[in-house]
C-alpha cells in the first residue's frame, strides 16, 4: 500500500486536505525561488555598458517585499501542515484504540503488549512527522524543480540538461537505498519493539527480578534485546548511507560538469556570460531541493514501515456483528457442543451445560481445565470453533457486541484499576451515574472503611495498575464497579483465591449484594464457597464429567468429592507439627 491510501485509512474518515497544505507549501517555494531570479535581473542589469539603476532599485524593493511574503507563506505553511499532521494522528490514534476494542483475543494474544504500544506511539509518530515536513517538502521541491527548469532550458538547454544528466545518475542509487532502507527498516523496527517489550516485562517484574538477583546487566532478555537493537541501528544507517552519499556524489559532479560545459562554450563563443553566470546562481539552488528528496525519500522508506504496520492493524477483521440491534428478553446461557483452543492447543471439548435466567451456577475443577476460557467464550473475547453458545435463546454471534458486554459485569481475579481516583475508576461500570449511585456503590462493596482512611478519600489517586492500594482493596473497587454497572449477567473468577481471611468475610459480604436477581457464573477454587450454587458444573483437561448440586456431587463420589475432601483435608493442616516434623529431621542430621 502507498503513502497517501495508508494515510487515508488512517485518518478515521477525516479528510485528508494534503492540497491544502500543498498550496501554503508551493507559494512558499515560489516566493522562495523568485528572489533569485530578480537577483539574476540586477546582475544582468550590471553587465550593461550603462545599467538602469532605477530598475536596479525597483528590483531590489521587489526582493524585500517578496521576503515579507516568503516568511508569511512559510508560517501559514508550517501552521497548516503541523495542524493537518496532529489532527490526522489525533484521529488515527482514536480509530486504531476503538479497531483494537472490536478485536478478537486472539490478536493481542499473538502479540506483545509492547508492539501494540510502539504501533499507538512511534509508528503514529511516523505518521505526523510525514504530513508535517517529509511531503511536503517532496512535493515543494519537484513543483520547484519543475519551474526552474523549464526556465533553465529557456535559457539554454544543453546546460540544464547537462544538470539533469546529474539528477538522473543518482536515482539508481536512490533507488537501491530505499529498497535497503525498507528491509532493514522492517527489522530495526522489530528490535525496538522487541526492545520495549523487554522494557516493559522488567518494569512489571521488577519485584521478582530483584528478588532473585538478576537486576541489571543479570536480566539476560533485556541486555541480549538492547544489543540487537543496537547492532541493528548501525546496519540501517550505515548499509544505506554509503549509497545515499553516492547519490548525492553524482549531484555534484553534474553540478560541475555544467559548470565545465558552460566555460567551453562561453570560450567558443556559443554562450554568452550573462546566461553562464545564471547558470552557475541557479545551479545549486536547482539541486538543494532535489538534495531534500533523496533524503526525504530514504526517511519515506523508512517511515512507511511503521504505516504498513498501522494499516495491517486496521486491516484485522474485528469480530463479526449484526446489523440489527435487538435488545435481550432474558439472561439464560447454553453451550452448544462447544470446542476451543489456544492456537493448537485444545482446552474444551464439546462442551454443553445450560444455566438458567437469575441462577448461580459454578465451575469448579483443576487447574487448566478450562473455567475461564467459558467466561471468555460468554464474553465472546474468543470465538467459539465448533459449537453454539446462546445468551436468551439468540446466538451470543447475533447480539451487538456492545449490547452483549453491557449484559455482563466481570470481577477478575486479577484486578487493574486505572492510574486515577478511586471515584473514577469505580465511575468505569457507570460513566452517568451519579456521585450519590457511587458512593452507594463503594458502601455495598465495602469500600467506605479504607476509602475514609485515605488522605484524599474518593479523590485519592491508586497508581498504575492501583498498585497504592492493597489486593483486597482493588478487588472491593472491582466489586463496586460491577454494583454500579448492574449487569444482568455476572461473571466472577474467584475473586477471593488470594485474599487473607479478612479481606475475604469482606469481599464476601459485597458479593452477596452483587449477585441478587442476576444470571451468576463463579469460577471456585474453594468449595466452601459454592456449597449453595443452584449447579456446580465440574471440568476435567477441557471435559464436563460432573452437573449437579453440592450434595449430589458428593454422592457420586467423582471428582468433585475427591477436590471436596482434599480442601477439607488441608483445613486441619498444622503449621506446628510440620514444623516439629522438619526440626526432628534436621536434629537427627
Amino acid at each position: 500500500m502507498n503513502i497517501i491510501k495508508g494515510l487515508k485509512l488512517i485518518a478515521n474518515g477525516e479528510k485528508i486536505s494534503i492540497v491544502k497544505s500543498l498550496k501554503w507549501e508551493l507559494l512558499h517555494s515560489f516566493f522562495l525561488g523568485a528572489p533569485v531570479g530578480i537577483l539574476l535581473i540586477v546582475i544582468w542589469e550590471l553587465f550593461k555598458e550603462q545599467p538602469d539603476r532605477e530598475r536596479i532599485w525597483i528590483s531590489i524593493v521587489i526582493m524585500g517585499i517578496m521576503l515579507i511574503f516568503q516568511f508569511y507563506f512559510a508560517t501559514k505553511s508550517m501552521i497548516v501542515s503541523n495542524g493537518l499532521a496532529y489532527e490526522i494522528s489525533a484521529a488515527g490514534r482514536m480509530k486504531l484504540g476503538e479497531h483494537l476494542r472490536k478485536l478478537p483475543m486472539g490478536f493481542f494474544k499473538k502479540r506483545d503488549p509492547g508492539d501494540i504500544t510502539a504501533i499507538l506511539l512511534q509508528d503514529l509518530n511516523n505518521v505526523e512527522m510525514i504530513l508535517s515536513h517529509s511531503i511536503g517538502n517532496l512535493y515543494a521541491a519537484l513543483f520547484g524543480t519543475f519551474i526552474m527548469s523549464c526556465f533553465l532550458f529557456y535559457l539554454d538547454w544543453r546546460l540544464a540538461l547537462a544538470l539533469w544528466i546529474g539528477v538522473l545518475a543518482c536515482i539508481p542509487f536512490i533507488l537501491i537505498g530505499s529498497a535497503l532502507t525498507a528491509k532493514l527498516g522492517g527489522l530495526h523496527k522489530k528490535a525496538i519493539n522487541e526492545t520495549n517489550c523487554r522494557f516493559l516485562e522488567y518494569l512489571l517484574g521488577i519485584r521478582y527480578i530483584k528478588a532473585f538477583g538478576m537486576g541489571g546487566e543479570k536480566f539476560q532478555n533485556l541486555v541480549a534485546a538492547l544489543e540487537r537493537l543496537r547492532r541493528q541501528s548501525i546496519r540501517t544507517e550505515a548499509v544505506p548511507g554509503p549509497v545515499v552519499l553516492l547519490s548525492l556524489v553524482f549531484i555534484e559532479l553534474g553540478f560541475l560538469g555544467m559548470a565545465a560545459l558552460g566555460v567551453f562554450y562561453l570560450i567558443g563563443g556559443t554562450l554568452s556570460a550573462n546566461v553562464l553566470i545564471a547558470f552557475l546562481i541557479l545551479g545549486y539552488r536547482f539541486y538543494e531541493p532535489l538534495k531534500i528528496v533523496t533524503i526525504d525519500l530514504i526517511v519515506l522508506r523508512y517511515m512507511k514501515v511503521g504505516i504498513d504496520r498501522i494499516v495491517d492493524v486496521l486491516q484485522t477483521e474485528p469480530l463479526p456483528a449484526p446489523q440489527e440491534d435487538k435488545p435481550l428478553e432474558r439472561y439464560d446461557i447454553e453451550f452448544k457442543q462447544v470446542s476451543f483452543s489456544y492456537g493448537d492447543e485444545p482446552v474444551l471439548h464439546n462442551i454443553s451445560f445450560t444455566i438458567p435466567e437469575k441462577s448461580m451456577t459454578a465451575l469448579v475443577g483443576p487447574s487448566g481445565s478450562g473455567k475461564t476460557t467459558i467466561t471468555s467464550l460468554i464474553s465472546r473475547f474468543w470465538e467459539a470453533e465448533q459449537g453454539t453458545i446462546m445468551i436468551g435463546g439468540r446466538r451470543i454471534q447475533d447480539i451487538q457486541p456492545e449490547r452483549l458486554l453491557n449484559s455482563i459485569s466481570h470481577v477478575f481475579q486479577d484486578v487493574y484499576l486505572f492510574n486515577d481516583t478511586i471515584y473514577n475508576n469505580i465511575k468505569v461500570g457507570n460513566k452517568n451515574a451519579t456521585r450519590e449511585q457511587i458512593i452507594e456503590a463503594a458502601k455495598k462493596a465495602q469500600c467506605i472503611e479504607f476509602i475514609e482512611k485515605l488522605p484524599h478519600g474518593f479523590d485519592t489517586i491508586v497508581g498504575e495498575g492501583g498498585s497504592k492500594l492493597s489486593v483486597g482493596q482493588r478487588q472491593r473497587v472491582s466489586i463496586a464497579r460491577a454494583l454500579l454497572k448492574d449487569a444482568p449477567i455476572l461473571l466472577l473468577d474467584e475473586a477471593t483465591a488470594s485474599l487473607d481471611p479478612e479481606n475475604e468475610i469482606y469481599i464476601q459480604q459485597a458479593i452477596q449484594e452483587l449477585v441478587a436477581d442476576k444470571t451468576v457464573i463463579v469460577i471456585a477454587h474453594k468449595l466452601q464457597t459454592i456449597k449453595n450454587a443452584d449447579q456446580i458444573l465440574v471440568l476435567n483437561k477441557g471435559r464436563l464429567v460432573e452437573t449437579g448440586v453440592h450434595d449430589e456431587l458428593l454422592e457420586k463420589n467423582g471428582l468433585y468429592a475427591s477436590l471436596w475432601r482434599e480442601q477439607q483435608m488441608a483445613k486441619g493442616w498444622k503449621m506446628d507439627s510440620h514444623l516439629a516434623a522438619a526440626r526432628t529431621v534436621l536434629e537427627g542430621k
